[in-house]
């Protein structure tokens, strides 16, 4: 398996869309760890390009429970890493991220009806 780093900053708007929960063996239903020890905790995030409306979720493993992060949050993933694997002929590939946080003041969360431009023809309401 080899990992990818991710370039975040091109990915456009990341919102969670399911809410952090633990990975469980499906075997024991014991909490899985990473390979230091830390509880695996899965988080699904939608990622939108800018340019298009076409979005896609991807489940995204973190190390340790994750804080702060709700549904309909945007987020920032930190250190994105994509896994390619190969397990008895399947084929796919997974996400890593060292952590995710809850994303700060100065990025525009979501255009306003004021912030957009007017088509043309259309003036100001009096």
């Amino acid at each position: 398996m080899q990992n990818i780093p991710v370039d975040v900053g091109r990915l456009g708007s990341l919102m969670c869309v399911v809410p952090p929960e633990p990975r469980l063996n499906p075997e024991t239903q014991q909490v899985r760890t990473d390979r230091d020890g830390n509880p695996v905790w899965v988080v699904g995030v939608s990622v939108r390009q800018q340019q298009t409306r076409r979005a896609d979720v991807i489940e995204v493993a973190i190390p340790g429970e994750p804080t702060g992060i709700a549904e309909g949050m945007r987020v920032q993933l930190v250190d994105l890493v994509a896994v390619a694997w190969e397990i008895e002929g399947r084929k796919g590939t997974s996400f890593r991220a060292s952590s995710i946080a809850p994303e700060t003041a100065g990025r525009p969360v979501a255009s306003t009806p004021s912030s957009r431009p007017k088509a043309s023809g259309q003036g100001a309401e009096a």
